[in-house]
């Protein structure tokens, strides 16, 4: 049932460590760590995205700055509380980690695959070039009854077909994840900067229950 459940939520992507370990939490005495990775788009830009790793599978005491690194795992969610709201916090749970001596940057080094349920009704909408958009939030069920809920953007052809989709309907998404940064204001005088993480979505398939 838990190998059933990790295969719908499948990510693998190779970057270069940006950051030092920073503890995250314990779970029965297993330390978990977070460390950013930057990843090439085919763009120029790069992403900037979260990993979470177990103590066991390196040494988080190294400074891996500048150490290309190979990750797969799932992309999970959770809620932290602050203040008075609770925030979607995402990062790449990792369960297998190495050390590739090179890569080839044109090659995708940042690909996922989810399988799971639309959580709200898509919000489809035109940029001021006429570009479409799809945001898309889906819940990927995990073992023991728990769910991670992760945003996706839909673009084109697929955002059209996204729009019509409603709660609840079964769909399976292949994309990248990409970081994207804004602007939150706090009050009247102040502004915050945020990074979010999404999927953008290459290809979309919705499946008849």
């Amino acid at each position: 049932m838990v190998d059933k459940v990790i295969e719908n939520n499948k990510v693998t992507i190779i970057g270069e460590v940006v950051s030092e370990f920073e503890f995250s939490h314990e779970v029965y005495g297993e330390g978990f760590y977070t460390v950013n990775i930057s990843v090439s788009r085919l763009s120029n830009s790069v992403d900037v995205i979260p990993l979470m790793v177990s103590e066991r599978l390196v040494d988080v005491t190294e400074d891996l700055r500048g150490t290309i690194i190979e990750a797969s795992g799932q992309f999970r969610s959770y809620n932290r509380h602050e203040e008075t709201k609770n925030r979607l916090v995402l990062s790449i749970f990792v369960r297998e980690l190495e050390f590739p001596d090179s890569y080839d940057e044109e090659v995708s080094t940042n690909q996922i695959f989810l399988d799971g349920y639309i959580c709200k009704p898509p919000i489809y909408r035109k940029t001021p070039l006429g570009r479409e958009i799809a945001d898309i939030l889906i819940a990927v069920n995990r073992p023991y009854g728990k769910s991670d809920y992760i945003p996706c953007i839909a673009w084109g052809r697929n955002a059209r077909y996204a729009a019509g989709f409603e709660i609840g309907g079964h769909i399976q998404v292949y994309g990248r994840i990409q970081s994207r940064e804004y602007t939150k204001r706090i009050n009247e005088e102040e502004c915050e900067k945020r990074v979010a993480y999404e999927v953008s979505v290459s290809k979309i398939e919705f499946l008849d229950e």
